[in-house]
């Protein structure tokens, strides 16, 4: 990370209570910035990481991307935004889809025209695998979010608000995710609840979901996607890595595949490869440009797109057990865990 371009800026995040926020003003706190504001609506969540962090730097605005107003006024001053706000819970969605279409959105439909009027230098949004072919009202609406985001880009100069998104998988140990479950069984003795044993996730530390996200400031043009390659398991092979390193005996009970799940995750898919730059550890999907000319939609196609193949956690590399340890060994919050419970 080039640490001068945050020197002296006022950064935005919103959602910034979040697994992801916590992570990343630790990583841009370290840096000359100005001031970093947190933007969200939970108060105590905001008064803990106050109280944790003790830096006159960061400053609290509590507000909802659903509302205009909150936003603008978190938004005005501000160089840089970084959108994280969502509901990211796949039941919770499904449950109530209309909540998820106004948070993930309209609110993101805030977050970028505010953005914009207010002539901030650069907004990255943070976006998901579900985004991909999506099969539930989470993919769904983030897959809509990424329009929103493609769609004001397209009417936008190199000089004016550069806007771009990022797509990763799994963030291993984010809040509601499986590893902690699975960990909570393992200290309860209790069988570890796998859906179908050959679902296929991608696996992402939360570190490399930040380095992809500094990755796609650094280098967006207007309205690109970046995505972060990444290696994959099975759900099986995740339960039974954890059950190593615990030195536990539990079962691994098949509880079979739930509402609105994938049996596997796409990054990207073939016709985004065709336009697609790879760019080592990250690809660079750029921006469908066609304009309201029709014919480009109706009457012309590409050939190189049959060629391809989506990207997936199924064709992607496939991590071992061994490997999937030496990864999670790699996480604070699971040395920690391990560390409780003697093992380390």
């Amino acid at each position: 990370m080039n640490t001068k371009d945050f020197a002296g800026k006022t950064v935005l995040i919103t959602g910034g209570t979040g697994s992801f926020g916590h992570e990343f003003l630790d990583v841009i706190r370290e840096t000359d910035v100005k001031e970093i504001r947190v933007f969200s609506r939970d108060e105590l969540k905001q008064e803990m990481m106050r109280l944790k962090l003790k830096d006159q730097r960061v400053r609290f605005y509590i507000g909802d991307i659903r509302d205009r107003d909150s936003v603008d006024q978190a938004m005005r001053g501000v160089d840089l935004a970084f959108h994280a706000a969502a509901l990211k819970q796949v039941p919770s969605c499904e449950f109530f889809p209309m909540q998820a279409l106004l948070t993930n959105v309209v609110g993101s439909h805030n977050i970028v025209e505010s953005a914009i009027n207010h002539q901030i230098e650069s907004l990255v949004c943070l976006s998901t695998d579900k985004a991909v072919l999506p099969v539930n009202a989470m993919g769904m609406t983030k897959g809509l979010m990424e329009k929103v985001a493609q769609a004001a880009a397209r009417g936008l100069g190199d000089s004016d608000t550069k806007i771009s998104s990022v797509r990763y998988g799994n963030v291993m140990y984010s809040r509601g995710s499986v590893i902690p479950l699975f960990i909570n069984q393992i200290k309860q003795g209790q069988p570890l609840t796998v859906t179908d044993p050959d679902m296929t996730r991608f696996l992402l530390s939360l570190r490399s979901a930040i380095d992809l996200v500094l990755f796609a400031f650094e280098n967006a043009r207007q309205g690109d996607i970046f995505v972060r390659k990444a290696p994959a398991s099975t759900v099986q092979d995740l339960a039974q890595a954890l059950k190593n390193l615990f030195r536990s005996d539990v079962p691994i009970e098949v509880i079979g595949t739930r509402h609105a799940e994938k049996l596997f995750e796409t990054l990207t898919t073939a016709g985004e490869l065709v336009r697609a730059e790879d760019m080592g550890d990250y690809l660079r999907v750029f921006m469908d440009d066609r304009d309201l000319n029709y014919a480009k939609y109706f009457t012309e196609g590409q050939q190189e797109e049959k060629t391809l193949e989506d990207y997936t956690s199924h064709n992607t590399r496939r991590l071992t057990v061994p490997e999937i340890e030496e990864l999670l060994l790699s996480l604070p919050d699971v040395q920690r865990e391990l560390q409780l419970a003697g093992q380390r």
